[in-house]
């Protein structure tokens, strides 16, 4: 329904029908905490959907989700305005909301745009600090999950703390365990090269705990590495690495702490369709 709506929204831009969505997570746990919050979910959409146009012109992309993104289709002008017509847009429905509601979303947005640069700037070299890394998952991803969850539990006078925990809980699961699959699936899967992240010079939680514990000689050929491109040898020595030191298995308990604190701030709503989709995250392979 509300990916009806958020069509609806946008009827009339030619590039719009090519976005390939995803699986519409934020606007789907909005409408699990209240069924009628049918225009939230799609306006909390729109604005995901507008930050990936954006990401991937950042990242220089030339795919989502399997097909062509938007600006290896029409190029960076049109991706970018697309994307500020979507958020303008959405930002205009959310001031038909109630003013809590309308704060918690826009802030988020705030965030969510911090979290960006913060991932830019962290990208520049190698970075080794867990909190940094922890602050700017928490903006870039956990930050929009937060609030349309603590958004959706206010419309149905539910407290919006607990749902806020369990938003930020999932989101912050929910990037931990796509860092990790970056580096352990194989490509056909993700859509694209493993180990994709090192070569953007984005050093993830299974990095960062991989050079806090190699040894000196290890270290120095895991820095030759950075922003290279991967072969198989290379891809290889990083896996065994963190088979050997563990970072797999400690990365994704991680995750499953998360999900678990998640799922204990709602257990009293007994909503299982929020305790499903949580356990989802850390059972996913993509």
């Amino acid at each position: 329904m509300f990916y009806k709506i958020l069509d609806e929204m946008f009827s009339d831009i030619k590039e719009y029908k090519d976005i390939k969505k995803g699986k519409g997570i934020r606007g789907k746990l909005i409408t699990i905490i209240n069924p009628s919050a049918q225009k939230l979910a799609a306006i909390v959409e729109a604005i995901h959907l507008a930050s990936l146009l954006h990401d991937d012109v950042i990242d220089n992309a030339n795919i989502r989700r399997g097909a062509i993104s938007i600006n290896a289709k029409y190029g960076e002008h049109i991706a970018v305005m697309l994307g500020d017509i979507i958020y303008s847009k959405a930002f205009f429905e959310l001031t038909k909301f109630p003013s809590e509601i309308a704060s918690l979303i826009s802030n988020a947005v705030y965030l969510l745009s911090k979290g960006e640069l913060e991932d830019v700037k962290l990208s520049k070299s190698i970075n080794l600090d867990k909190q940094k890394y922890m602050k700017m998952i928490y903006k870039k991803t956990a930050s929009l999950i937060e609030a349309a969850c603590g958004a959706s539990a206010i419309s149905r006078d539910f407290p919006a703390e607990n749902f806020k925990t369990y938003g930020k809980n999932i989101g912050l699961a929910f990037q931990i365990v796509d860092d990790l699959l970056d580096i352990i699936q194989d490509e056909k899967t993700l859509g694209k090269p493993s180990m994709h992240d090192f070569y953007e010079g984005k050093v993830t939680l299974p990095y960062i705990y991989l050079f806090q514990r190699t040894k000196e000689n290890e270290k120095n050929e895991l820095k030759k590495l950075y922003k290279k491109k991967l072969g198989k040898n290379d891809k290889e020595f990083i896996l065994k690495l963190m088979q050997k030191y563990n970072v797999i298995e400690d990365t994704f308990n991680e995750a499953k702490e998360l999900i678990k604190q998640a799922k204990e701030a709602i257990k009293d709503f007994e909503i299982k369709e929020l305790e499903e989709i949580a356990d989802k995250i850390v059972k996913r392979t993509f």
